[in-house]
């Protein structure tokens, strides 16, 4: 196994130097932020993510106003006092992208919101207090307990809702294999996951950076070496 000092070097030559990398890092919110997230605003990202997977982003983004309006603020204990019309009437509504699975998957996560707010005070405060060191179990409980939040789509909430958190993108996986870390073909697998996490936990602690740090610099260190403007900020 390379230290993460070579991954880091061979990021910042690819991107014009070490000023120009860190640029390129995205801010890292503090947990106590995270705590304090409203519940509408965590079932909003965590729609958010699950249409936009397999869409375009840019999409989804400019129609997100009309999806505000259309599912209430995303109001999880609003939202669960509707009636079935309501919903129905959602699949007919032109401001929103009108998938059924995935509006039936905005239901069922008010649902999942409210019940773990209700335990830990709020979907917030139960993200802020799962140890950072434990990013694939969390994931794992969001897969079976929430809806259409497995794979990469649970990853991304997790980023955008404001923890810190790795993604396994295609040139993060190409990093892990580079450094020698033997992942199965698809690189999902349990025991994947769990050599993933140890390794990402030994980077924290050899160089003190956060987990989307860390996930950013492996991801600019391989691959397609795209130019600075065209780099998405995840």
């Amino acid at each position: 196994m390379i230290s993460f000092d070579k991954i880091q070097k061979r990021a910042a030559k690819r991107k014009g130097g070490e000023k120009i990398l860190q640029t390129l890092l995205p801010k890292v919110s503090p947990k106590s932020k995270l705590a304090r997230l409203s519940d509408d605003r965590v079932l909003s990202e965590m729609s958010k993510r699950i249409f936009s997977a397999g869409f375009v982003w840019k999409v989804v983004e400019n129609k997100w106003p009309g999806f505000e309006e259309a599912f209430l603020g995303f109001d999880p204990a609003k939202l669960l006092k509707q009636p079935n019309r309501f919903w129905d009437g959602l699949e007919s509504d032109e401001k929103i992208i009108r998938n059924a699975q995935k509006i039936s998957a905005v239901r069922k996560n008010a649902q999942f919101v409210v019940d773990i707010a209700r335990e830990h005070g709020s979907f917030g405060k139960f993200l802020s207090d799962w140890p950072i060191q434990d990013q694939v179990g969390l994931l794992d409980f969001l897969s079976k307990h929430g809806s259409r939040l497995g794979g990469n789509t649970g990853q991304y909430f997790l980023r955008f809702v404001g923890r810190d958190s790795f993604i396994l993108s295609s040139d993060v996986i190409l990093c892990l294999r580079d450094i020698g870390l033997p992942l199965s073909s698809t690189g999902k697998s349990k025991k994947d996951m769990s050599a993933i996490q140890k390794q990402f936990n030994a980077w924290a602690e050899e160089t003190g950076l956060s987990y989307t740090h860390l996930s950013r610099i492996c991801a600019f260190s391989i691959g397609e070496n795209y130019s600075v403007d065209m780099e998405e900020e995840y």
